[in-house]
């Protein structure tokens, strides 16, 4: 709103721990004394329960809460913590869980601070330590900032809403209290007097065919209408992937071919450092050079994905006008221009010279099978100087390039082992003009680096920037550029929560985004105890949305899991290797690499693979549900007429069971014991109140699957989550 105002609305503040431990607090606790190891709060024990509370003068929209750390890693840095907020100390939302970086630099984190796109004030702010870097040390909070609108023009309209709001929901608790317990007639009155709806109509009308009238028919008519209308969808984005990796080519283990076999005509080699880009319109994939352990390669070739049938295109692409024989550049494609773009590489230093330091940029025409020399030095055109281990991406719709980072090359630059490295900035190359333009030199805005992902999403019209190395920092941190307005963003992804942290620090990680899902995914490549040679693999998925990381799979395999069977059926860890994706198909393609095994330092791998990240269909969802509907008609017919029961057991509840897998299969089973079960062991339980026979019998049973399917419903569709009498406190 125009009236509002950004502020820190941290003013004068109550603290305290919870009465199971003491604490220290400094003098001026409003000060960030980043070098003083007693400028922070600090309890005794780290046993929970746990708290900081923070008092605002006022109630206040809060946005983002900013923690400020010692100048060193610490022990007593939290790991993990939540952030409660609310406007009474004993009534409070879960706003935040998330954990901090063992380091020294400043973290700031996005609160939950809307409802409905409705914004809510706090008075109160609580900091839940769970989890200490250190095991068995007390927890410490050295700076605490809050960040917010505390503008009362702007505050006042969002606290009546609130208010109203809270009203609303505790009329909602009662109607869900009434009707759980059949108190109809006080349900009735109180919905009627109020007209405030316990939830959607069609919930509504689903509990009453399933719970009162015991009607599974129509229960199932209701379900398929809602997965027909895409009701399920929410849910299902909600839910893990599971990775399923399929070996494209070879199917033997690495051990089983020679160390410097070379592959046949009909497919690429062994390498690592190459590159890989995929036209989606014609599902064909482009790959060109490498680093084989022991030259630089110039072979391009395609794979197209119908067929799966390698081609290729040029075993040398010097001698046909094109770029010479490189690694550690970089590719992009066109797709509507049908344009390849490479430029960049790596140059030992006993092979750099005046000639060969200028940085030249190719295209190669899809279409005519033909590289074009753009020009021989980018520098010249105020573009990049010759870059290795950089990263490049294009803006389809705006024609242009952006390059980012990497090392410089120079006459006295020796690679990585240089001293004083130099790194390159941001640059944008307009194709149709054929100029470029430098928007930022390394540190001006952003931190340059090597080994880093850098994607581009499309509709945000942002670039997405993480990890990487810069000399012997690897980089953990993870940011946005608008490539319209020049606005960076730090982006802080919280982890799972059952306890997962975020992608480690380190670089050569794969990384690529989903425009239509919101999501990038990266596998991961070296990371900071790259020392140790013990390669390991992870794949994350971010979502941009909800600002989440997710960690999908992990291989923890050392290098040297490339002699065992499991490389069958997914690939050993590996680094500097290649990998692309088709977001239309939702298939990620895997190329080569270096699997890092000291014993062979000259191996690469030419293994090919796809990788499908797979969810629950809503058909499989529909088909769950329809099986838990049948197995509530099974049991209630088991009680009375057991024949009839196990000729439905036998065929309309078998059909909706997958008995294929072995879990749904045994249950299924376990089901005809049913059929043996003392009818006198039948409990109502919570039907003491005034309910006909019917209704009675079953009326646990079929609240408890009705709360089930509810699951399955967006919450903008359900009743409340909590319970009323949750919420009396017993003194």
């Amino acid at each position: 709103m125009a009236s509002s105002r950004e502020c820190d609305v941290l003013k004068y503040t109550v603290h305290k721990w919870s009465t199971y431990s003491s604490s220290y607090f400094p003098e001026n606790i409003l000060c960030n004394n980043p070098n003083d190891q007693t400028s922070r709060w600090s309890s005794d024990s780290n046993e929970p329960p746990q708290f900081l509370l923070l008092k605002l003068e006022q109630p206040c929209i809060v946005k983002t809460i900013t923690f400020g750390k010692y100048e060193k890693t610490h022990v007593c840095n939290l790991k993990k913590f939540k952030v409660f907020g609310g406007l009474t100390d004993d009534n409070m939302l879960e706003l935040l869980e998330s954990g901090l970086k063992n380091d020294h630099q400043e973290e700031t984190f996005y609160l939950k601070h809307t409802i409905e796109e409705n914004s809510f004030p706090c008075k109160y702010i609580k900091i839940v330590p769970i989890q200490s870097w250190g095991p068995s040390f007390n927890f410490s909070i050295w700076y605490v900032q809050l960040n917010g609108i505390c503008d009362s023009s702007v505050v006042k309209p969002c606290m009546n809403w609130y208010n109203t709001f809270r009203e609303r929901e505790a009329i909602r608790l009662c109607l869900k209290h009434f009707r759980q317990h059949h108190y109809i007639e006080a349900y009735e009155t109180l919905k009627q007097k109020t007209k405030i709806a316990l939830e959607d109509p069609l919930l509504t009308e689903l509990y009453n065919h399933l719970v009162l009238q015991g009607d599974f028919r129509q229960c199932e008519q209701l379900l398929q209408r809602a997965n027909e209308e895409g009701m399920f969808n929410h849910y299902i984005s909600q839910q893990d992937y599971k990775p399923k990796w399929i070996a494209l080519e070879p199917s033997q283990p690495v051990h089983s071919r020679n160390l410097r076999e070379t592959s046949a005509d009909n497919r690429p080699g062994m390498r690592g450092g190459h590159q890989m880009s995929i036209d989606i319109a014609t599902e064909t994939m482009y790959l060109f050079g490498g680093w084989d352990g022991t030259q630089d390669l110039a072979d391009l070739w395609s794979y197209h994905v119908p067929t799966q049938q390698w081609t290729c295109i040029s075993k040398n692409t010097e001698e046909e006008s094109g770029p010479s024989a490189r690694s550690c550049h970089k590719m992009c494609i066109h797709h509507e221009r049908r344009q390849v773009f490479t430029l960049g590489r790596y140059l030992d230093t006993a092979m750099r010279n005046k000639d060969n330091l200028k940085s030249d940029f190719y295209m190669y025409d899809i279409e005519s099978g033909r590289w074009t020399l753009i020009t021989e030095d980018t520098a010249a055109m105020g573009g990049p100087n010759l870059v290795f281990d950089h990263q490049m991406v294009i803006d389809t719709a705006c024609n242009t390039i952006y390059v980012f980072g990497g090392k410089e090359i120079s006459l006295g630059n020796e690679g990585e082992r240089s001293p004083d490295p130099v790194f390159s900035g941001l640059f944008c190359y307009h194709i149709p003009t054929n100029t470029w333009n430098k928007i930022c030199d390394d540190g001006e805005h952003i931190k340059s680096r090597i080994g880093h992902s850098m994607l581009f999403h499309p509709v945000h019209r942002l670039l997405y920037v993480f990890a990487g190395q810069r000399q012997k920092e690897y980089l953990s941190d993870f940011f946005s550029y608008n490539v319209d307005t020049g606005e960076i963003t730090t982006l802080v992804g919280a982890g799972r929560k059952d306890g997962g942290n975020l992608p480690a620090a380190g670089f050569t990680q794969r990384a690529t985004i989903d425009p239509e899902l919101d999501e990038i995914h990266v596998l991961s490549g070296l990371s900071k105890d790259k020392d140790k040679r013990d390669m390991k693999n992870s794949f994350w998925v971010y979502d941009i949305p909800k600002n989440k990381w997710s960690c999908i799979y992990k291989n923890d395999n050392s290098g040297n899991g490339a002699n065992t069977q499991k490389s069958v059926i997914q690939p050993v860890p590996r680094f500097a290797h290649q990998l692309v994706y088709d977001h239309i198909h939702k298939i990620h393609y895997l190329f080569g690499g270096n699997p890092g095994k000291d014993s062979l330092p000259k191996m690469r791998l030419d293994d090919f693979w796809a990788l499908k990240l797979s969810r629950p269909s809503k058909d499989q969802l529909l088909q769950k549900c329809l099986y838990l509907i049948r197995k509530q008609e099974f049991q209630e017919v088991a009680a009375s007429e057991p024949m009839q029961a196990l000729q439905y057991l036998q065929t309309s509840l078998a059909e909706t069971v997958d008995h294929t897998d072995l879990d749904d299969a045994r249950e299924f089973q376990l089901l005809a014991s049913m059929l043996f079960k003392d009818p006198n062991e039948e409990v109502t339980a919570g039907t003491s109140m005034d309910v006909d026979d019917d209704v009675s019998s079953h009326f646990s049973s079929r609240t408890s699957l009705f709360d089930i399917l509810v699951s399955f419903f967006p919450d903008s569709m359900t009743q409340p989550k909590g319970n009323l009498i949750d919420l009396i406190s017993v003194s």
